[in-house]
């Protein structure tokens, strides 16, 4: 039965993108949004608004109960967590569950298989996908022993966690324990779960991830990412497809994350995400994100595929609509997000009104935002407030078109990233490609803002 009345429960652009989605499927929506949101333009763009809660996340949009009640109360027939929040909270897909309502994402235990790190990498070598070496750390000894074996450097990661938090670096066994003291303390307090392993660290990595999409019955993949531009683990700047890998390794990358969702007869859209090891030249598993990611867009760019639109309908009963055949890839995509942070003062987050906002129109331009000139930027949720996207022929020129759209930017009032996405896309270093993890740290792009 297809999706009729949709709550979005989320903000910002990735509520504008599903809210415009639905509208595209005519699905009416309905935006399930905080007190510090009730005005701002997701609101004012969605069929019905409603308030669930308190500014806090914690009392509105991370709220399972309240979350599931308002859609009972308006009569939705389907709830799209966005990323972010309750995206990958099995608690809610159990709770749609039971309340008759469908969740437009994977099932429960499709969220729970590879939200646990651990889990993944077993599913990992089941699914004969290669993974780094290393494993579970119950004990300093235990830790200190695999270490010995894995080699140093290593990463201690939380089984729970993501985007940095719980991660902690080793260099030496002088400061495993340390370490693995800190990491223990970051994984309880951000996730509730303690659990710790540790991996080989990759001195020389590009992070590449694939997209798939599955319907519970077949899987096909949408081609892939690099998103080595991080700081502090945080993605800045996408793009698709992966540059200056070799495409026998990028072959090998697609094929495993299909092998990987099919082995959890996956349904929706989601993300595995790889390491290429631009030293040995080979790749591991590093986790999948089983919900849309931030840089959806660049995907869609190269493949004309809506993917939060096939989302709706996968999740409403629908079929995919082509096989792996039918999947061809056009020209090359970059994504710049547009944080309300000031690189200046250690990228310390911004907020306040926004008095003026233009954002770049013309040929090949995308832009996902939520603001607009009298916009507020709240301080309470995460300090990205839009994308810009450029799409070309070829990667100088999507690189070219975007260096353009980032002048015609214009956001006053309150600090922004735009100099600093201006001053990576005009380093010679990123320009020939194949930069790594480490670029931001190593590379003196910093210093030209």
């Amino acid at each position: 039965m297809s999706v009729r009345r949709l709550l979005v429960a989320n903000r910002g652009e990735i509520a504008m993108r599903v809210i415009r989605a639905a509208r595209a499927l005519g699905v009416e929506t309905v935006l399930a949004a905080s007190e510090a949101d009730r005005h701002a333009l997701p609101a004012r763009y969605a069929d019905r608004t409603i308030c669930i809660g308190p500014a806090r996340a914690s009392e509105s949009y991370l709220r399972v109960d309240t979350i599931v009640a308002a859609a009972l109360g308006v009569g939705a027939d389907a709830i799209h967590p966005g990323y972010g929040f309750l995206s990958e909270n099995a608690a809610l897909a159990d709770a749609c569950d039971a309340a008759g309502i469908t969740f437009v994402g994977p099932t429960a235990a499709q969220v729970r298989a590879v939200g646990d790190k651990l889990r993944a990498r077993e599913l990992a070598h089941a699914a004969d996908v290669p993974t780094t070496p290393g494993g579970a750390i119950d004990s300093y000894e235990g830790a200190r022993a695999l270490a010995e074996r894995v080699g140093y450097p290593i990463l201690i990661k939380a089984v729970g966690g993501g985007g940095g938090r719980g991660m902690k670096r080793v260099d030496e066994p002088a400061h495993l324990d340390a370490a693995m003291t800190l990491a223990l303390a970051e994984a309880q307090a951000a996730f509730g779960d303690a659990r710790l392993y540790l991996e080989r660290f990759v001195a020389n990595g590009r992070h590449i991830e694939v997209q798939v999409v599955g319907d519970g019955r077949s899987v096909v993949h949408l081609g892939d990412r690099d998103c080595s531009i991080q700081r502090r683990y945080q993605k800045l700047l996408e793009e698709a497809c992966a540059f200056d890998v070799p495409v026998a390794t990028r072959d090998a990358m697609r094929e495993a994350a299909v092998r990987f969702a099919e082995r959890l007869d996956y349904r929706g859209a989601g993300t595995i995400e790889f390491l290429y090891d631009a030293d040995r030249g080979d790749f591991s598993f590093l986790e999948m994100n089983a919900r849309i990611q931030v840089e959806h867009p660049v995907t869609e760019a190269v493949t004309g595929i809506d993917l939060v639109g096939l989302q709706i309908a996968v999740a409403g009963g629908a079929e995919l609509p082509f096989s792996q055949a039918d999947i061809a890839f056009d020209g090359h995509a970059l994504e710049c997000r547009i944080n309300a942070e000031d690189p200046a003062n250690g990228f310390r987050p911004e907020a306040g009104t926004i008095t003026t906002a233009v954002f770049p129109t013309g040929p090949g331009i995308r832009v996902e935002t939520y603001v607009e000139s009298g916009s507020r930027v709240p301080p309470y949720y995460d300090s990205m407030i839009a994308k810009i996207i450029a799409h070309a022929p070829s990667r100088p020129d999507a690189i070219e078109r975007m260096r353009v759209a980032l002048r015609q930017t214009r956001i006053d009032g309150i600090a922004t990233n735009l100099a600093f996405h201006s001053s990576i896309l005009d380093d010679d270093a990123f320009r020939n490609g194949a930069v790594t993890t480490a670029y931001l740290q190593k590379e003196s792009v910093s210093s030209h803002v």
